[in-house]
């Protein structure tokens, strides 16, 4: 066997017999380079021999001073048979990668050959063709690879179904047949006497002796073949057709097999064969059991398998591996700069483990040399790639129709202005250990391997700001490169799906604690005096960016919590030490940082309760004495003279929400709710497929700053009020608060800052115009809701206004 690796720079003089029929032109230095990874033939009478096509994964060491596997030249590796160097475990490594290789590509060239639409003329990466070699047919003795004898007995399995049925024939020819004379001679009859209406008597045999059937070899030989095409599925994935129904070989008992039982079995039953089937057979099981260097092998259908620019089918492995088949936008994918995003998923956001919101995560995925460090290039792309997503979503938000929000998690917080953390990773394939071992880590720069690189990097354009739209950290893992591709060319559904959920679980817990080592996280809820909001925007230079909104009010209740995000001024001491190389500049740093949160601090703790919060830690769960629960202020009644008047002219873009008082028992639950409440508030039937229910997602639902209130059967305003926060409540969370007689599941719920006046309107105009928008739309299939909530923004609801 001979050995070549991926871009590796040979002299031309040292390969030029290998590589022959390869289309791999040299420089002017003399020196050539392969591009590709797989295997192929060379049939020359100077090689007559494969040729295995190694990734540059195993390479270690600076340019022109690489080695395979650290210490062998790559030289020394051409003529594998001869390189003294290689260990017997290397050795084994290199035919297991050359089995997963091959599977690999395999896999790959079915899945581009789907994702082209199934044009044969799509353009490919991968090199596939039958080669013509020399032998006229005749079976040769030639050093082989294991990956020969798989792909063979595989052949030898598509070619020959008629010889296997018609053994199986002979097999079973007559053994179901009654032997009488033996069956009379030897078991005792029963007597049968008659009954009513029969005169004869009947000799019943309840044991009838069959044909005997003894020891077949050939049976035997084929139960072992079939359980080795069986091992072949079942360990490497090959697509197997056996149409039998043996008792098959399996689990400890072939794994005796395998270590040596196998031959010795087989030499045993070799003189039971005389055909040449049979005799070929038996050739082909012991070439595997005995993982020969020489072997009796067809040598005029061997097949080339390459492919060329390995990093592409590289991405598509990590792909399918980790972010599976996500549906996601295009231009979030083929971003509008013309670059593309190697993976990209949606999974749970970081900051609140206990509920199942999304957000994207973003992924490279890196096919270097072993132990290569990132390049700044590297970085700074999969930085921008960020950008541009957090880009996208806000326009999405801004312009973008409900229906097109749909599905997408908002990722700028309208209350704090603060963006939700996108993780970011690296993944660069390693072969560290001569295994397939599950090993995917983050790095450690404490470990020997890992002394040059970084686990993580950071980008920002202020110091002390985790939720701003130009804060960004990458972690950097590693794969075990055979782990993964043959993961990939098993193509398990249920073993790749078992290993994306413990992966992206990882990914999701290890960033959250490299966020924990560089910030220290607090939550934090307003006294009972302050508006939260009204205080976030009369200090937003000092809170912008540290913090955000991502949990959910007290169940029951719209007190309201928020995560409070400051850099550790000791990681900012030894991000300029260690990697900007700055001793001066990072103890100035790392004071001005703590004299930053000091200040903060102090100030957030005259108007907030704040207390420690790990990150993904739901503030809720906090005992009381951390975290109070606030006490709810009563709702005070003030005359309309006395009651702040807003223009509709100022709020053209806003949206009201125009919503009916159905009866006493609704005017008591808003205005006099139980179970702690801070505020008054409104309640709407939540559900797409309720009667007259809204969708959360909605931006108009979710983003309504003004609620009007009329009661029924009048036309005219009750109460106007703006908007402090939104929350959602379940039918059992409504009757804690005295709500009576709940009809729906989930209601949304507004509720209110402070009473306030628009002006007097037109209410059934109002709900005529809504009326007849609905009937005209299509998609609904049902009549109009009486008392359904009307949702308008404020230039809208200027022609209603009396």
């Amino acid at each position: 066997m001979r050995i070549l690796i991926e871009e590796y720079q040979y002299a031309f003089d040292d390969v030029k017999e290998v590589i022959k029929g390869l289309d791999v032109p040299h420089d002017t230095d003399k020196k050539v380079s392969i591009p590709y990874v797989g295997y192929y033939f060379n049939p020359s009478p100077e090689v007559n021999d494969c040729v295995f096509i190694l990734p540059k994964v195993l390479l270690e060491g600076a340019f022109g001073q690489e080695k395979v596997f650290g210490h062998i030249n790559p030289e020394d590796l051409i003529v594998a048979d001869k390189c003294k160097e290689l260990s017997p475990d290397e050795s084994k490594f290199i035919y297991e990668l050359s089995v997963w290789i091959y599977r690999a590509i395999c896999v790959f060239k079915r899945h581009e050959y789907d994702r082209s639409g199934g044009k044969k003329n799509a353009p490919s990466i991968v090199l596939h063709n039958q080669v013509q070699m020399v032998g006229g047919g005749k079976r040769q003795k030639q050093r082989i690879t294991f990956l020969d004898v798989l792909l063979e007995l595989q052949r030898w399995n598509k070619e020959n179904e008629q010889f296997v049925m018609f053994i199986l024939k002979n097999i079973h020819a007559g053994y179901n047949k009654i032997n009488w004379a033996r069956t009379i001679a030897q078991t005792p009859a029963v007597l049968q006497e008659p009954g009513l209406g029969y005169i004869r008597q009947y000799m019943t045999y309840i044991r009838p002796i069959n044909k005997k059937r003894q020891i077949n070899f050939d049976e035997e030989l084929l139960v072992i073949y079939f359980s080795i095409l069986q091992y072949m599925k079942d360990e490497y994935g090959f697509p197997m057709k056996m149409n039998v129904n043996f008792p098959l070989i399996r689990g400890r008992k072939f794994d005796k097999y395998l270590n040596s039982y196998g031959c010795r079995r087989l030499k045993q039953i070799k003189y039971k064969y005389f055909s040449d089937k049979a005799l070929e057979l038996w050739n082909l099981c012991y070439d595997f059991f005995s993982r020969p260097m020489e072997a009796h092998l067809r040598v005029d259908q061997k097949e080339y398998l390459l492919v060329r620019s390995f990093h592409v089918m590289f991405e598509a492995i990590i792909d399918e591996l980790i972010a599976g088949d996500q549906h996601l936008p295009k231009d979030l994918l083929d971003q509008p700069d013309g670059k593309r995003v190697d993976h990209m998923y949606q999974y749970k956001e970081l900051t609140c483990n206990d509920t199942e919101d999304k957000i994207y995560y973003i992924g490279d995925s890196k096919y270097y040399k072993r132990n290569n460090t990132l390049g700044a290039e590297s970085i700074y792309k999969q930085f921008t790639y960020a950008r541009n997503v957090i880009q996208w979503n806000i326009n999405l938000f801004i312009d973008g129709t409900p229906e097109e929000q749909q599905g997408h998690i908002k990722l700028r917080d309208d209350v704090t202005e603060g963006y939700n953390i996108i993780p970011n990773f690296f993944i660069s394939a390693n072969q560290n250990v001569l295994s397939a071992d599950d090993d995917i880590h983050l790095l450690d720069s404490s470990k020997p391997e890992d002394k040059r690189r970084q686990a993580y990097y950071i980008s920002r354009q202020f110091d002390n700001r985790l939720f701003d739209r130009d804060t960004f950290l990458l972690a950097h893992y590693d794969v075990n490169f055979l782990f993964v591709v043959s993961l990939y060319g098993r193509n398990n559904t249920a073993r790749k799906a078992e290993w994306r959920k413990k992966v992206r679980m990882m990914f999701r817990e290890e960033i959250q604690e490299m966020l924990k080592k560089n910030f220290e996280f607090y939550a934090m809820t307003a006294h009972a005096d302050v508006n939260a909001e009204e205080y976030i925007k009369d200090n937003f230079q000092l809170l912008l960016g540290k913090v955000f909104h991502p949990f959910e009010n007290r169940e029951g209740s719209d007190q309201q919590y928020y995560s409070l995000a400051l850099r550790n001024p000791v990681k900012e001491y030894e991000y300029y030490k260690n990697v900007k190389h700055d001793a001066i500049r990072a103890e100035e740093a790392r004071k001005r940082i703590a004299d930053e949160n000091e200040q903060v601090m102090f100030d957030l703790k005259q108007a907030f309760y704040v207390a420690p919060c790990e990150l993904g830690v739901d503030p809720r769960s906090l005992p009381e004495d951390v975290m109070p629960i606030v006490e709810p202020r009563s709702h005070d009644e003030i005359p309309k003279q006395f009651l702040t008047m807003h223009y509709l002219e100022n709020y053209a873009d806003t949206t009201i929400l125009i919503g009916i008082v159905n009866g006493l028992d609704h005017l008591h639950w808003i205005f006099s709710r139980k179970g702690g409440k801070r505020d008054d508030a409104y309640n709407v039937r939540l559900g797409k497929e309720v009667h007259g229910g809204v969708v959360k997602s909605r931006d108009y639902v979710r983003h309504a700053k003004f609620v009007i209130l009329y009661n029924v059967g009048e036309n005219k305003v009750y109460k106007a009020f703006r908007v402090k926060n939104t929350g959602e409540l379940t039918s059992e969370q409504m009757i804690k608060q005295d709500y009576r007689n709940p009809h729906h599941d989930k209601y949304f719920c507004y509720f209110f800052d402070e009473e306030i006046t628009l002006g007097e309107f037109d209410i059934q105009g109002i709900i005529e115009a809504d009326k007849k928008k609905y009937e005209a739309d299509p998609k609904h299939k049902e009549e109009y809701a009486e008392g359904q909530p009307v949702y308008m923004s404020g230039k809208e609801l200027i022609k209603f206004r009396l």
